[in-house]
């Protein structure tokens, strides 16, 4: 048998010391990383010097031509197969709930508009080009970016519809890009986009979508990135006023000032107003009512001139989540919205469609009497 003494000299030279180091970290978790769509794939390739010849350029230009004009015509009759049924059978009805897909369009410049009473409104161009179907993922196969917080018996309700926007030349895209378009045999997109819609608003692939997809008078969202100013101080990026401009203020002009607290709180406070990154940055105005459309050229002129982007950016629209400005409600055109899509476009030699509240340039605005002075 060992001694005290040697059984407390045996513990301390081999037993195991547990010590608690303590580790600062944040008190709240990342944002989880969204997964990357099925798209994001290297899109555009190294040009390289192929030497060919004019004949050889002036025909691959040719086939490019009538590629995209067999393209477009196939467009058309994807939508005259969906007028007559002949895609799963009977369309669905549209009903309150039910979720329409969006479409890809581009900030083209800004124009203002008058009512008839004389009040100017500024609006915003937005023109719809090329818009196509590319693939529609069925509920039980699509997986969003982020699942919403449910219980496991979750049931989602919604698919995903790819649209894509803007011919782009076959030549300028990688192999796995130009994939993506080969089963739904259109012409491959400068610009994808998934919206999430209900199965009853499915579309086949191949279809068009135009500015008929949406009325005047309708209620939008629109969806764009920020314009990129880089890293900014406080004046530019929150309005700050400043210091003053002279009576002995030394290189503080446009600093932020004091930005902590004194005794117990003695830190910067979260959410304190600093310098930092800003703009590049995907925002959402909601509510923005449609004013004027151009069949001819998809265009239309929606209210507001703050929607987010730069000039010939790419921005998204679809139906207004707002529960008093959605479809049926007080103030929106009556009757039901074209489901799943406009089937029959409207021509293009009909004339800007215009809200009844806005003057038509067009008409006249004031009339005199051959007696009045």
């Amino acid at each position: 048998m060992f001694s005290s003494s040697t059984v407390s000299t045996l513990l301390r030279q081999y037993a195991i010391s547990w010590s608690i180091i303590p580790v600062r970290s944040k008190n709240y978790l990342n944002r989880p990383r969204l997964r990357n769509p099925v798209w994001f794939v290297k899109k555009t390739r190294t040009l390289h010097n192929e030497q060919f010849t004019e004949d050889n350029t002036a025909f691959l230009n040719e086939v490019k031509r009538e590629t995209i004009l067999s393209a477009a015509q196939r467009s058309q009759s994807n939508l005259l197969k969906l007028a007559h049924g002949e895609h799963n059978g009977q369309l669905a009805q549209w009903a309150p709930g039910l979720k329409r897909t969006g479409v890809i369009a581009k900030k083209i410049g800004q124009y203002p508009l008058w009512t008839k009473d004389g009040q100017k409104i500024r609006t915003t161009l937005l023109q719809i080009v090329d818009n196509e179907v590319v693939k529609y993922i069925p509920p039980e196969e699509y997986r969003p970016a982020q699942e919403p917080r449910q219980s496991r018996n979750w049931r989602k309700p919604y698919g995903c519809l790819l649209v894509g926007a803007e011919h782009g030349d076959p030549s300028l895209f990688t192999k796995e890009y130009a994939g993506l378009f080969h089963e739904s045999g259109v012409l491959p997109k400068k610009h994808l986009c998934r919206f999430i819609v209900s199965p009853e608003a499915q579309l086949p692939s191949g279809t068009a979508l135009t500015v008929s997809h949406f009325r005047v008078g309708d209620f939008v969202d629109v969806r764009g990135l920020t314009v990129d100013r880089g890293f900014q101080g406080v004046v530019k990026r929150h309005g700050f006023k400043g210091m003053p401009k002279s009576h002995g203020v030394t290189k503080t002009h446009r600093r932020p000032g004091n930005i902590g607290a004194g005794g117990n709180k003695a830190r910067v406070w979260p959410g304190t107003r600093l310098p930092g990154h800003m703009g590049n940055r995907w925002r959402v105005l909601r509510g923005l009512r449609i004013l004027r459309i151009n069949p001819q050229y998809n265009v239309m002129w929606v209210m507001g001139s703050n929607i987010a982007g730069n000039t010939n950016g790419i921005v998204y629209i679809y139906d207004t989540i707002l529960p008093l400005r959605r479809h049926g409600a007080k103030g929106v055109p009556a009757g039901p919205p074209p489901f799943p899509t406009a089937l029959e476009p409207l021509p293009a030699d009909s004339g800007d469609i215009w809200l009844e509240d806005l003057h038509d340039f067009r008409k006249l605005s004031i009339t005199y009497s051959a007696g009045s002075e």
